[in-house]
């Protein structure tokens, strides 16, 4: 696929609107919602919702830090581009290295659990069908999430502004019924320490909690990569990412709180993702028909959220190769939507790759897992050298500017919020709650150690043949005419 220079991505396209949900969609608030916060409780029992409002505070360090260097920094490589500016490029290398290949792996993960989810639900209405069948709805997502990014920034943005609208209003409402039937047992007692599991007690309980409850955070960066693609990017940006962790966790915190009082606080450390005592549980014993909407919204979490990392993880590639550090293919852009479509073809195979690979070499729940785990890991590392980069960026790059709080304090602050994160995530037993990981998903540390390793590799070729495109990391292209290729048309170059 060759042909002549492009100007890039198509200049603004989206507006505010659709790049603040693509980081809300990234962050996928019903699949959220109603299976990893639910993970929590086990420690925090029926005081989930203060964990929640401690994890929330927790990533808007973090949020901060990135919502201040993407205002700086309006760049499709995002994070790879502010560690590049904040550390060194080469340090911007190894973590567009690392981004691009677990937000490429998000699709699958979110896909599998499309796939579980759907043929576990038709098998419990009707035991005929079987729960093996999964494998179809995985590849109809896929087929989705391809044909609405093939159309471009404008239509894939637009498609999960709709999908996530709906998946939040579904929950909002069911919160709210859950918080008029809970009538007299609503409580505030909630936010203290009071109802913690056993074992867990005080704060103890609710910190541990609350390290699980972080990882529902995660993707509210994924507005970053559309910088280049949004109208006034500097702004946008900065209140797109902010406004998509505060707006999400807020609403992590009302539906949290209301499904504790309607279960009871005492009885809440045995909720969880599956059975009764579940969201979709207590949908089907509660409120009739309205589980079908509950069940609809986390299909559609699946979904959005597959759609926005596959937009973050092309735009990511897209960076990447423009400057020749990645294939220079992955810098081809489609004539007429000036999509990514060698990217998007990449991704689609991988993700199609993935799914059937993993998913019928183990099963999808284990591959979901196991996926979950290499690329929690992996964002949460590249969350913590971010928080570097924005102290590294305004102390070298920006000291007219610097406010000691906010780029100081808070990236001081976020890196020690995830620390725990991190080391929960590779399932490191530092703290009692640490849940040591089995095979395969233990092999999600060495899947990751590999791929930086291949990375390093990569990164000591290039610094001794062409150190020129490393350096190249940390250039901001938005002013630029940004070289990347047009597929061609009919067998011609397109004009």
């Amino acid at each position: 696929m060759s042909g002549e220079p492009a100007v890039g991505l198509r200049r603004d396209a989206v507006g505010l609107r659709e790049v603040l949900f693509q980081s809300v969609t990234a962050m996928a608030p019903a699949a959220a919602v109603a299976a990893s916060i639910p993970a929590g409780a086990v420690f925090a029992g029926g005081s989930l919702p203060l964990a929640v409002v401690i994890a929330l505070v927790a990533c808007l360090f973090t949020a901060s830090c990135v919502a201040e260097l993407a205002r700086e920094l309006p760049a499709a490589g995002s994070v790879a581009t502010y560690a590049a500016q904040g550390l060194h490029p080469a340090v911007g290398f190894l973590v567009g290295w690392g981004y691009v290949f677990v937000e490429a792996l998000v699709p699958p993960l979110l896909l599998l659990q499309l796939g579980f989810t759907a043929a576990g639900t038709l098998h419990d209405e009707w035991a005929s069908y079987p729960v093996d069948l999964w494998w179809p709805w995985a590849l109809a997502g896929a087929a989705v999430i391809a044909v609405t990014g093939y159309l471009g920034v404008r239509a894939s943005a637009r498609f999960g502004t709709v999908l996530g609208v709906f998946e939040i209003a579904v929950f909002l409402v069911f919160a709210g019924w859950l918080i008029v039937r809970a009538g007299g047992h609503n409580t505030l007692s909630v936010f203290g320490t009071s109802h913690t599991a056993r074992g867990y007690a005080g704060v103890s309980g609710v910190f541990a909690g609350s390290v699980y409850t972080v990882l529902a955070f995660a993707g509210f960066e994924a507005a970053a990569p559309l910088a280049e693609e949004t109208r006034d990017p500097r702004r946008t940006m900065h209140r797109a990412v902010l406004g998509a962790a505060l707006g999400i966790g807020v609403f992590y915190v009302v539906t949290t709180y209301a499904m504790a009082v309607y279960v009871g606080p005492d009885r809440f450390a045995s909720f969880g993702a599956a059975g009764e005592a579940s969201w979709e549980g207590v949908a089907r014993a509660s409120f009739g028909l309205f589980w079908v909407l509950v069940f609809l919204a986390v299909v559609n979490s699946t979904i959005a959220n597959a759609n926005a990392c596959a937009n973050v993880s092309t735009r990511t590639a897209f960076a990447l190769a423009r400057i020749r550090v990645l294939p220079r293919v992955l810098a081809t852009l489609h004539p007429r939507y000036r999509s990514p479509v060698a990217g998007i073809a990449v991704q689609t195979a991988v993700a199609v790759g993935a799914v059937l690979g993993l998913g019928f070499g183990y099963d999808p729940v284990t591959a979901f897992l196991l996926l979950a785990t290499v690329i929690v890991t992996v964002v949460i590392g590249v969350y913590i050298v971010v928080n570097l980069a924005c102290a590294g960026y305004f102390l070298r790059h920006g000291r007219q500017s610097l406010k000691p709080v906010r780029h100081l304090l808070l990236p001081l602050l976020g890196i020690v919020a995830f620390v725990p994160a991190l080391l929960t995530a590779a399932g490191l037993p530092v703290f009692d709650f640490v849940t040591k990981l089995t095979a395969p998903v233990s092999y999600a540390g060495l899947v990751v150690g590999v791929w930086m390793a291949v990375g390093a590799v990569v990164l000591l070729v290039l610094i001794r043949r062409h150190p020129e495109h490393i350096a190249e990391t940390a250039r901001v292209h938005l002013e630029e005419n940004t070289p990347g290729t047009v597929a061609p048309q009919n067998g011609a170059a397109a004009r």
